[in-house]
This record gives C-alpha cells, structure tokens and sequence, in this order.
C-alpha cells in the first residue's frame, strides 16, 4: 500500500520538480515547467453526483491523478489494474487515470510516476535521468 508521502518521495526524486498546494482543493501537485504529471486529487461536489448518477462512488483513501502517454495507455492502466486505477466523467478524453493508494503497490506507484514525468520533461533530461537509473533486472 502506497501513501501521499510516497507519492510526494517518488515525485520530489526527480530533477526539477516542483511541488505546489492548491489553494482551491488544498491538494498538492508536482510540475515541470511543461505542466503538472501528479497530483492529489480530491471529489468535487459535481463528481460525486455524476459517479451517483453511474451507480458508483468515490473510493475511500487517499487518490493522486497521473498523466498518461494518451488514452490507450490510460485505458490499458484502467482494464488491466481496476483495483487500483479508475477514472471519472471529468476525466473522458484527458489522458490521465486516478489512483487509489490503497490498492497500488509502491515498485508500480513508481513507474507510472516516473512514465508521468518523463512526459514532461525534455528528451534529454529524460534520457539522462533513465541512463542513470537504469530498471532493476529481476
């Protein structure tokens, strides 16, 4: 099971990142000039009402929001890992999944963080970031 001091651990660990709180919802987020690639994200009243509507509710805990390399990888993330990753109307079309830090496993919270970073970083930071942290062989 991961936590938000996870998130924040994995998302603080890469060069440039900046972590802000939003006044608005009080979650934080992390960004890179480019944009924010996770986030804590809370139900607004108007989720809730349109997963109540769908016959379903939000989940207990805590939950970030992650970008996505576009909605085929954000459909196979929710198809194949529907305990840990969901998705909301607000959400349709926008290459990003939720999930549910109770349900994740930290090696996984750590590469879609990680995918979601590199997303917003320049090929070259990536690249060198990768060289230096090549994935561990099993």
């Amino acid at each position: 099971m991961a936590t938000l001091d996870d998130v924040r651990s994995i998302a603080l660990g890469f060069p440039g990142v900046i972590e802000r709180v939003d006044g608005h919802r009080g979650g934080a987020s992390w960004r890179m000039p480019a944009g924010v690639f996770a986030w804590e994200r809370r139900p607004s009243g108007r989720d809730l009402d349109q997963l109540a509507a769908l016959g379903r509710e939000w989940p207990p805990g805590d939950v970030v929001g992650v970008r996505t390399d576009g909605v085929q990888v954000k459909q196979a993330l929710l198809e194949t890992y529907p305990d840990a990753f969901f998705t909301i109307p607000h959400f349709d079309g926008y290459p990003a999944v939720l999930v549910r830090l109770d349900r994740i496993g930290l090696d996984h919270l750590r590469e879609v963080v990680t995918d979601a970073w590199l997303l917003k970083v320049t090929k070259r930071v990536g690249s060198e970031w990768l060289a230096a942290h090549p994935p561990a062989t099993a």
